[in-house]
């Protein structure tokens, strides 16, 4: 099934995408090459064009040294030939051989992620982790600079403070500068507190947009894991810890009552609860198999009701 009709503008930006982001912290990872190229393909067909990555996947598998996510992605396109239909997101700070946020290592991290990619150009390119030690001057001046090039067609920024992210925007708006058009916060319905706030009131005043990760909280949305259920995953220790909570159990009967009122899974629920919050463009999950894509797939064809979205508000609160 195509879903391309349901694109989302990202923020200021002129990118438009699918309202999922494939999640390629998988690939290289929990999912092989052809794995990896089976649920790009998949992925693909139903109208996806979103492809989320970092320069430091995943350097902390054994024997990887960072950067194999994106050399899959770069792989791929290369292979189907399809470079101008992928919105490439990838990240820099956090590569052992590329760590933190200086103007030197900025450029030279975007260089070797360029070289991985297989291509002259980032559609998006996040600050990994802010380091605020580095000022916000360094850091846009150099981002900057990349757009000068033609090397980055657009910035963004993840894990920083609403502060930061203010100070960055101003120095953008003031010098003039390439200035962040979206942000990736950890937001899901069992973690709302480090994004709901300063920072999403921000977000909705500058016009940018949010692109969450851990949007299915490790895989604990799903709903898969559940109590005495054992959960084949090299996730589930970060998804199970939600199951001990009460707001966690909260949040899957609320999700179990939506998902049958819809015939859908929980996935596609928690997702839609995220894609129906003002500022959000489009939440970030991965697959490592091409089975696991239908259920998030579906939230660009699932829209909650007012109580559906209240209900779900108030088992998460």
């Amino acid at each position: 099934m195509l879903y391309m009709t349901s694109v989302r503008k990202l923020g200021t930006s002129d990118l438009e995408v699918f309202p999922l982001a494939l999640g390629g912290n998988v690939f290289g990872w929990t999912a092989d090459r052809a794995q990896s190229f089976a649920v790009l393909d998949a992925y693909a067909a139903a109208g996806g064009n979103f492809v989320d990555t970092a320069d430091s996947y995943s350097a902390w598998v054994e024997g990887n040294k960072g950067g194999e996510s994106e050399t899959i992605i770069g792989e791929w396109v290369r292979a189907r030939g399809n470079r101008s239909d992928v919105v490439i997101a990838t990240k820099v700070s956090q590569h052992p051989d590329h760590p933190g946020l200086s103007a030197a290592n900025i450029k030279a991290a975007a260089d070797a992620s360029l070289k991985r990619l297989g291509t002259d150009h980032i559609d998006l390119y996040y600050t990994h982790f802010d380091k605020p030690e580095v000022p916000v001057e360094e850091i846009i001046g150099a981002l900057d600079e990349l757009v000068k090039a033609g090397k980055v067609r657009h910035i963004a920024a993840s894990n920083i403070s609403a502060e930061r992210l203010k100070a960055s925007l101003d120095f953008s708006e003031k010098e003039g500068l390439a200035r962040y058009v979206a942000l990736q916060p950890h937001y899901n319905l069992v973690s709302r507190d480090t994004y709901e706030g300063e920072l999403l009131d921000l977000v909705q005043r500058a016009g940018l947009a949010a692109v969450p990760y851990f949007a299915l909280a490790s895989g604990f949305l799903t709903g898969k894991y559940r109590p005495g259920a054992k959960v084949d995953s090299a996730r589930a220790e970060g998804a199970a810890k939600h199951l001990a909570t009460e707001r966690g159990q909260r949040v899957l009967a609320a999700l179990d009552e939506v998902a049958r009122a819809h015939d859908a899974e929980a996935a596609t629920v928690a997702l839609a609860w995220l894609a129906a919050q003002p500022t959000v463009a489009a939440p970030i999950a991965s697959a490592r198999t091409v089975e696991q894509l239908p259920a998030l797939l579906g939230v660009a064809g699932l829209r909650l009701t007012e109580d559906e979205v209240a209900k779900l508000d108030s088992a998460s609160a």
